[in-house]
């Protein structure tokens, strides 16, 4: 692997100073020891960043997993959390090898991005009550309710860091200077906000680390738990599977190199999240805000990302005193600021022009109100009720002319058409001739089950059906009995 040390070197440097307070964040919000974050960050960066297949991805803990990974540690215990990242791994290795990574971009960019907004609204709703000086409760409903009590008992100083945290991150954002810009917003928060506490000497929860590094112990689950233990590695695999994918997606589109190979990418990210959960860490994703950040500071080859994982492995190791004095507020503070900003305006906008905003907000609310499952399934039925309407909006028409029906069908005839077409074809009465114009570019068999039937029935009355296609034969060889398996290829039709 070839290595361009003047570029990847400061570009490691500048995505290691983003990756570790936000590591040790999202370690905070997913109810893990903090040393999970870190895990999981070196995982990402070194092992990740070795096999990837998207040489400018940046992996590691990232926030889209967050209320998932909460909900698991709740119910399982952080032992078994574990187990569940190390098979959530393996099975993103099977995907990766049976070449399936094209597959998960099929799902509807509005129910991505309600999917996020929701655990970005969760997230949020979460961590302010640490900002508060409390804990997070079970849900975001319960979040959302419990905020007015929280404000009853808040810690001031907490409150102060946290608030001051976030003020940092959206002042920084709108900073018009390139040479303070060139600074991570995150590293100058949390620097700020730590040291503002030190010098105050404030009273405030603060990092703990383990004063000496051991392997977690994996436990697998409870007899009666075997059911749900593999739906959540499933979850977990599916999640951080599609989240990386569209991380690879987009990251192309930010630089003109490599473009990336995404079954090799998935096979990555499975190596990735088996060693992750192997050695106690959260799991991993492709994450854009990490990989933006390395691609404007300049990553010119996948060394980038391995080094800002030995960057943080060094650190861990040699710093950790430094990692303890940062205030549980501060990381709290960060968060929030993350979670609102997953809530993304331009989606919001982009979602409106294309008539898909109600599957944005109909997954937010899913996750937000149930959980994270049902909100994108209930994002994922309304984008197939949607395409099931789109394609029963075929064009059928008939009128009366000269003591003859014509009957007019244009578009794509499917069973979503059917019930339109039975009730068009109804109002001819029996007897009468008939001509029908097919112009189509696909009949399925349901609807040519519906349309031949009808003929037949009406030729038995003494009405004479004559079908003319107009664009393509479809209901001719299907009477033959040779239906066509698929439209024809552009290539393939004459000029």
């Amino acid at each position: 692997m070839n290595i361009n040390l003047r570029r990847d070197l400061p570009a490691s440097l500048v995505v290691f100073l983003i990756a570790l307070p936000l590591s040790l964040g999202i370690a905070l919000a997913s109810g893990a020891p903090i040393v999970a974050g870190l895990i999981g960050a070196v995982a990402g960066g070194i092992l990740t960043g070795l096999l990837a297949g998207s040489p400018l991805q940046v992996s590691g803990p990232a926030a889209g997993l967050t209320v998932v990974v909460a909900g698991l540690v709740a119910q399982f215990g952080w032992q078994t959390m574990c187990l569940i990242t190390a098979c959530a791994g393996g099975v993103q290795l099977l995907l990766g090898w049976f070449k399936v990574a094209r597959g998960a971009l099929i799902i509807a960019p509005a129910v991505v991005h309600g999917m996020l907004a929701g655990i970005g609204i969760s997230i949020a709703l979460a961590q302010i009550h640490v900002v508060l000086g409390g804990s997070p409760q079970s849900s975001p409903l319960v979040n959302l309710i419990g905020i007015p009590k929280q404000l009853g008992v808040m810690s001031v100083q907490a409150a102060i860091l946290g608030c001051l945290t976030f003020a940092i991150l959206v002042v920084w954002k709108k900073l018009k200077v390139p040479a303070l810009k060139a600074i991570p917003g995150p590293l100058v928060a949390v620097v700020v906000g730590t040291v503002v506490s030190i010098l105050m000497k404030m009273d405030v929860k603060r990092v703990d680390l383990p004063e000496t590094f051991e392997l977690t112990k994996l436990v697998p689950p409870d007899a009666s738990k075997w059911g749900a233990f593999v739906v959540a590695v499933l979850t977990v695999a599916v999640i951080a599977s599609i989240e990386s994918l569209l991380c690879a997606v987009a990251t192309d589109k930010l630089h003109s190199g490599v473009r990336s190979n995404l079954d090799k990418e998935l096979t990555a990210q499975g190596a990735g999240n088996l060693v992750s959960g192997l050695l106690g860490g959260l799991p991993i994703t492709g994450v854009i805000v990490r990989s933006s950040a390395n691609i404007n500071a300049g990553g010119a080859t996948r060394w980038s990302a391995i080094l800002h994982g030995v960057w943080i492995l060094v650190f861990a190791f040699f710093a950790g005193k430094v990692i303890e004095s940062i205030p549980l507020a501060v990381l709290a503070g960060l968060l929030v600021h993350v979670g609102v900003n997953l809530v993304n305006l331009h989606h919001i906008k982009e979602l409106t022009k294309h008539n898909e905003i109600l599957i944005y907000w109909a997954t937010v609310l899913g996750v937000t109100c149930v959980n994270l499952l049902a909100g994108v399934g209930i994002g994922l039925a309304l984008s197939i009720f949607f395409l099931l309407r789109r394609l029963s909006n075929t064009e059928i028409s008939s009128e009366q002319r000269e003591g003859k029906w014509h009957v007019l069908i244009g578009g794509t005839l499917t069973f979503a058409s059917v019930p339109k077409l039975n009730a068009e074809l109804s109002k001819i009465p029996a007897g009468h001739p008939v001509d029908i114009d097919l112009a189509v570019d696909f009949v399925d068999h349901s609807a040519f089950e519906a349309l031949h039937g009808w003929r037949q029935n009406h030729e038995k009355t003494g009405g004479h059906v004559d079908i003319d296609e107009t664009h393509e034969e479809w209901y001719k060889p299907a009477r033959a009995g040779t239906p066509r398996a698929a439209k024809s290829s552009p290539r393939k039709q004459k000029v």
